[in-house]
């Protein structure tokens, strides 16, 4: 549970009473986020760059307004060059020039250079004002009213925060509440003042909790353009649109571990995180006409529409949106592919860990007809309702208390409903007229992505034919070769469950996806990869098998020792929140914290550019807190694309010390379990 400072606010603006709008500038929160937080040496390194270009006095008086000052000039040893960074930063992307100058404190200004000069009060500059706003944490997120900024957007004015790295817009309504199996529509505004200072409910799941009215998003980001005139698209960033898993049943945008603050500030990018239907209450279908279902991908088409008009206030470019997600996330990412409805309304889309092929990851990426989905589950919920014989059976459904609902059997099947979803997948053949999609795809998964959807057999387990058939498979699909000797009989047959399940579930499927989207030409690029270090979240799977083994000498964990790469294992990696959510580094040989630092400049580097190939130049201009990330891309050279001409695919294995290019893995046993390369051709 986050605490918020500063809930009871009055939605007046900043610190002064006055709004954005009125203080009429852009601003930009700059620092060397290195990941580390408060703890960081750079913790200090921040400033708001005042972008419009006025005289002295009207930049103090944007400062005051903020509740900051100017900034001091170095006046403490060291402190000048700290910024030089962000100096080097802007002038690489061409945000300042050589000649560009600062105001800061004393009616001084400093240049690009960190040489500080005397200038006439008149002379109009853009300026650098302190930034003392806290950091963020899980547990702790401070809204008073002095870091508060407003801001009119979609015909209201949203008052968020900021903290020491982005500003912060939480609970913003893309939607009103629907009726219940009815479709969304978009949110006009209000034309009043609205609150986003806190999370909206998540949406109603089991447990008991969530609500209906749940179709909010969260906004972090590093710039808010001035209000007063047109946005310059140069200065606009790009947007990554982050989209839940949780198997359609369950999860939140509002989970710490999504928290987009890192990625914005390090990044240099939007990030958006989206609530969306869940359970029964988000995809069920009836045989009825009307209720069709797909209720939750309606609601990710709408949050994208939201995001496509409104961003642009925010700072985003909504000409470059990638969309991601993670299990049912990427799942509902490779639907939005599908979708004709989404079609056009996002530059590219990253897949972590897509389930599909064969036993419980079928439904993910193969679509289920409105009668396959009324007789595999919505026949029992109107029976368990005693809705069956009713006059209107969803009428019925609509009476029901949604914690009832989510509290049987769940409807969680995307459906061919035909708006929303037309083919029964996702189609990977030629496009017709055989042109491109104008997409940039990365894709992959977790080296023992399938480990959490096997149970752990017990000790007594002595008949390995009666444990696979428990688990849903068969002893044949199991691999001739290979097969685990730990010397730990019941851990060994865990293990070979684990790959079998790895490579039915996520490893097969994806890269046969991956394959024929290349041998088509259907995507302008697409890189895929394996995670091959991972950090378990403490709340599940709850595996000893998914963590490094503890010693005495390594009592968080050895990573040089074996251990299952599991499912979600890279959500703390590619958001930067190990730190955030008082995660503590394992083997104590700097391996979390600056493999973190690669994998979220990576992604996000996708995310600006389509392509996860870290630009030597930036990392050498964004300075010190970078250099893990420029001794890795130094090591790892270039991450290549999947390409046409190969027989079979090539992957970047994500590790540390080194990320290394390597064959698609197992494609022999994925033959074996008839997913091969070829599946989808």
């Amino acid at each position: 549970m986050v605490r918020f400072l500063g809930a009871v606010v009055a939605l007046a603006g900043l610190a002064a009473g006055e709004s954005l709008k009125k203080l009429n500038t852009g601003l930009t929160i700059l620092t060397n986020n290195d990941l580390q937080g408060p703890e960081s040496r750079f913790a200090d390194s921040t400033v708001i760059v005042t972008e419009s270009r006025v005289a002295n006095n009207e930049f103090e008086k944007i400062c005051s307004g903020l509740g900051e000052q100017p900034w001091s000039g170095g006046k403490k040893k060291g402190e000048k060059g700290l910024l030089q960074p962000l100096f080097d930063y802007l002038r690489y992307e061409k945000r300042a020039s050589s000649s560009s100058r600062f105001w800061i404190s004393g009616r001084k200004t400093i240049d690009v250079d960190s040489d500080i000069s005397s200038a006439k009060s008149r002379d109009e500059l853009a300026g650098l004002c302190t930034n003392k706003a806290p950091f963020s944490n899980e547990t702790f997120q401070d809204t008073s009213s002095k870091w508060q900024v407003s801001v009119d957007v979609n015909n209201q004015t949203l008052t968020g925060f900021r903290d020491r790295l982005s500003f912060r817009f939480l609970g913003v309504r893309y939607a009103p509440q629907p009726q219940r199996f009815t479709y969304p529509t978009l949110f006009q505004g209000s034309g009043e003042a609205a609150s986003a200072l806190e999370y909206g409910s998540q949406c109603a799941q089991g447990g008991n909790t969530g609500t209906e009215d749940c179709l909010f998003l969260n906004i972090w980001t590093p710039h808010l353009p001035n209000p007063n005139s047109a946005p310059s698209k140069k200065q606009l960033r790009p947007v990554a649109f982050w989209i839940h898993g949780g198997a359609f049943t369950g999860g939140t945008a509002n989970d710490p571990t999504f928290d987009g603050g890192n990625m914005a500030s390090r990044g240099d990018i939007v990030v958006v995180a989206i609530n969306y239907r869940l359970h029964t209450l988000g995809f069920l279908a009836l045989n009825d006409g009307k209720t069709n279902g797909n209720y939750g991908l309606a609601d990710q088409i709408t949050a994208l529409d939201w995001v496509r008009k409104n961003i642009q206030s925010l700072g985003g470019d909504p000409d470059r949106i990638t969309i991601f997600g993670q299990s049912a996330g990427a799942a509902s990412v490779r639907a939005l592919i599908a979708s004709p409805k989404a079609l056009d309304k996002f530059s590219g889309a990253i897949l972590l860990s897509n389930l599909g092929g064969l036993n419980y990851g079928t439904t993910y990426s193969k679509y289920y007809t409105i009668p396959e989905q009324v007789s595999v589950i919505a026949n029992t919920i109107l029976n368990a309702t005693n809705c069956t014989n009713a006059p209107s059976q969803v009428d019925c459904l609509r009476a029901v208390p949604a914690s009832t609902l989510t509290s049987l059997t769940s409807a969680r099947y995307l459906v061919v409903d035909g708006t929303y979803l037309t083919t029964s997948e996702l189609s990977l053949s030629l496009p017709s007229p055989k042109r491109r999609r104008p997409l940039n795809i990365l894709m992959g998964i977790t080296h023992d992505d399938g480990a959490p959807f096997i149970s752990f057999p017990s000790s007594t387990t002595t008949n390995a034919t009666e444990y696979l058939l428990s688990q849903g498979f068969s002893p044949s699909q199991l691999p001739p070769l290979a097969h685990p000797n730990t010397g730990n009989a019941t851990l060994d047959l865990f293990n070979l469950t684990t790959r079998l399940a790895t490579n039915a579930i996520f490893r097969c499927v994806d890269q046969a996806t991956a394959f024929a989207a290349v041998q088509n030409n259907l995507f302008s690029s697409l890189y895929y990869y394996e995670f091959d270090r991972t950090y378990q979240m403490p709340g599940w799977p709850k595996l000893d098998v998914c963590e490094p083994p503890r010693t005495e000498g390594k009592p968080l964990g050895d990573t040089r020792k074996p251990y299952l790469r599991c499912h979600s294992g890279e959500l703390y990696y590619v958001f930067g929140t190990l730190r955030r959510q008082g995660m503590r580094e394992r083997d104590g040989d700097g391996g979390d914290r600056a493999f973190e630092q690669f994998v979220l400049d990576s992604f996000a580097q996708f995310v600006k550019e389509g392509n996860p190939n870290l630009e030597m130049g930036w990392l050498r201009a964004r300075g010190e807190g970078w250099k893990g990330s420029l001794g890795q891309r130094e090591r790892a050279g270039v991450w290549e694309a999947v390409s046409k001409g190969r027989r079979r695919g090539v992957l970047r294995g994500l590790d540390w010390p080194v990320s290394r290019d390597g064959l698609f893995r197992e494609v022999e046993y994925c033959e074996r379990l008839g997913l091969g390369l070829g599946y989808y051709l």
